[in-house]
């Protein structure tokens, strides 16, 4: 927005140019239509094209005193020149905002015009108010008759919070438009939305009802289903949520310039350790298994034996190797077993 600040400061410049008498004669010539007059004018316009595009002498004219009607105003500044990516987020929230409530109150009842000044066609406006930014939202209330509030000024929309959905502003606006109609939004349809959920659904269901006879059986096998509890075991045993809610380092430094793989203490530990930890889990559970189901199966005694000894040797290694990690963790872990000592 600093080429929107800039080309309102060259604008105050020239502000009493002839542009100021034009505009100070147009709104002359709009205080000669009466409030209803005027109402009428711009609700007409609003039912075949909502919010009305102003410009300075018709914002005038729109905002004269006295009314007795209401003004929704959006100050923006659509052209690229002025980068206002804010204006060009909410513009299609306020057309669908103008465009359900006039259409919903055709007969004007609520008594509300909605509008759009675009600082190309309104800088004299920007000026007179003081703006530097967009968008800004004004509402204007009535002056006259029953439901004017104790105070004619304007109100301003907060944006801070960035663009806003319609439905919001249509609550904003609800609230200073009370015992008064308040049509609700209506979006459109999006039917492109449709056709793709229809088609990702039907696809879906045609490719589960090909598969499903080639899928079921992998379902019911107890082999897959041992596989993945057994997966799922180890993760969780090892520390693989603790990774995650803590945002644990893979590795660290030793302070040696080599890398270390275990962090010291019960309440430490890498990424790579968690993996290390699961895959000794995992080959004293198939070390385990194999020593109870596989090898009493072996009809040869000698090739029993082998295995025997093997896996054996498998799981005493392995387990050594745990304890001495438990031992790196916690130096007062008073168990150890050979070669890792």
């Amino acid at each position: 927005m600093r080429l929107l600040a800039t080309v309102l400061s060259l604008v105050a410049l020239l502000g009493a140019g002839p542009g100021g008498a034009l505009a100070a004669s147009a709104a002359a010539a709009g205080t000669k239509k009466s409030a209803e007059e005027r109402f009428q004018l711009y609700h007409g316009k609003a039912l075949s094209s909502a919010p009305i595009k102003l410009g300075d002498a018709t914002y005038r004219e729109l905002t004269a005193v006295p009314r007795d009607y209401a003004v929704a105003v959006l100050l923006t500044a659509m052209d690229s020149r002025y980068g206002c990516q804010l204006c060009r987020e909410f513009q299609p929230e306020w057309g669908l905002l103008a465009r359900s409530w006039t259409h919903g109150d055709k007969k004007g009842e609520s008594r509300i015009v909605y509008a759009t000044l675009d600082f190309t066609d309104g800088r004299d406006i920007f000026m007179s108010l003081g703006l530097q930014t967009a968008p800004v939202l004004y509402f204007f209330p009535p002056t006259v008759g029953p439901h004017a509030p104790a105070s004619p000024e304007p109100i301003r929309y907060d944006f801070t919070g960035g663009a806003q959905a319609a439905e919001q502003v249509h609550s904003w606006i609800a609230r200073h438009l009370p015992d008064r109609p308040h049509p609700p939004i209506r979006r459109p349809i999006n039917w492109m939305r449709w056709i793709v959920t229809f088609v990702a659904l039907s696809g879906g269901l045609t490719v589960s009802y090909v598969a499903w006879p080639y899928v079921l059986p992998v379902i019911q096998n107890r082999t897959v289903w041992a596989a993945v509890t057994l997966i799922s075991i180890l993760l969780f045993t090892s520390g693989h949520m603790f990774n995650h809610i803590r945002n644990v380092p893979y590795v660290a430094p030793d302070g040696r310039g080599g890398i270390s793989y275990f962090a010291g203490g019960f309440q430490n530990q890498y990424g790579l350790e968690t993996q290390i930890v699961a895959a000794m889990y995992g080959i004293l559970a198939l070390a385990g298994i194999t020593l109870a189901i596989k090898v009493p199966r072996i009809s040869d005694p000698k090739t029993q034996a082998v295995a025997l000894f093997a896996w054996a040797s498998v799981l005493f290694i392995v387990y050594s190797f745990l304890l001495s990690v438990f031992r790196r963790k916690n130096g007062g872990y008073p168990f150890s077993l050979p070669p890792f000592m």
